[in-house]
């Protein structure tokens, strides 16, 4: 019997990562982060010289790419296989995979890849298009958010307890040009789709959340 799929999307700095990958643990799912492949691209597209502009030069580049995926948390993650677990972390690589993603032949390139994971089931998925691109048919589909406020303060102390602090009012800004290009780029924007649950977690603990998704989940 084919296993359960959930999907779930939001904004960045919403806990998608960190919620994703401790609903998949607790349910015996694999945890698939579509966002990582996005970055694993950009820090190739980078070494490579290109810009964020070049989309087709990017598809291009990622057609030639193998992207996969390990153990261990944070989750291993190799770019044709070097381990880049760290590097696709880092805040300017963040930011470079969030414009490339807005060309439409990079984001038909990794959904492909996407939806061939997903397939077979099993998998918790997080991103920002795969409650309405990726896996719209999952079997649980749910849109995570904070404000921005609370994202920012999260993702402060994400930085600093990787040892690259930066200021509260920096963060915040670049969380808030990543919201304004995720939800107006012409192809997949970041929207909540209808009937998706929206679960604001300002003041809910990770476990909190987790347990609200979980309880979601179909039993079978």
């Amino acid at each position: 019997m084919r296993k359960i799929v959930i999907a779930i999307d939001g904004p960045a700095g919403a806990g998608k990562s960190t919620v994703s990958k401790q609903v998949a643990k607790r349910l015996g799912l694999t945890y698939l982060d579509t966002g990582a492949m996005y970055r694993a691209l950009a820090l190739k597209a980078m070494r490579a010289g290109l810009t964020a502009e070049d989309g087709e030069a990017a598809a291009v580049l990622g057609d030639r790419t193998t992207i996969s995926f390990g153990q261990g948390d944070p989750q291993a993650v190799y770019l044709d296989g070097e381990e880049v677990t760290s590097q696709i972390r880092l805040p300017e690589v963040g930011d470079f995979a969030s414009a490339l993603s807005v060309h439409s032949p990079v984001r038909r390139l990794l959904v492909k890849r996407q939806k061939e994971m997903v397939a077979a089931g099993g998998v918790v998925l997080e991103g920002r298009d795969v409650t309405t691109v990726v896996a719209p048919d999952a079997d649980v589909r749910v849109f995570l958010t904070a404000t921005l406020d609370e994202r920012a303060r999260r993702r402060c102390a994400e930085l600093q307890a990787r040892g690259t602090p930066a200021s509260y009012e920096e963060v915040r800004a670049q969380i808030a040009e990543r919201d304004h290009r995720d939800m107006t780029r012409d192809d997949s924007p970041l929207v909540l789709a209808p009937g998706v649950p929206e679960l604001v977690t300002d003041g809910m603990s990770v476990d909190q959340v987790v347990s609200a998704i979980a309880a979601m989940a179909p039993t079978r």
